[in-house]
């Protein structure tokens, strides 16, 4: 009776590699970039609204795009995040989606 596919131990951790390459590809990042118009108190309730942040998480990105310039806000497939930087844009907030 077969059990299936009989996996080495390096065979086993080659395929998981690849597979788990396969799930990082299809991730990306929605970026929010900082400028000189959106106030912190408009950007933390727009990642609250838009990305479902918590108050705490959204205050710690919006002094994190205040101090380095931008902040990877949420991570997923393109799908995901295309109408959340849509969102974010009609806001009046930079948004990107970095693939």
């Amino acid at each position: 009776m077969s059990m299936g596919r009989n996996f080495t131990a390096t065979q086993w951790q080659t395929d998981r590699d690849e597979a788990t390459d396969v799930v990082e590809l299809e991730l990306h990042n929605l970026i929010v970039w900082n400028d000189d118009v959106n106030t912190f108190d408009w950007v933390i309730e727009s990642l609250v609204d838009v990305c479902n942040h918590e108050p705490i998480q959204a205050e710690q990105c919006a002094l994190i795009i205040h101090h380095k310039g931008k902040c990877g806000v949420k991570r997923g497939s393109f799908e995901e995040l295309r109408p959340k930087a849509e969102a974010l844009i009609d806001r009046g907030i930079q948004a990107t989606i970095d693939y």
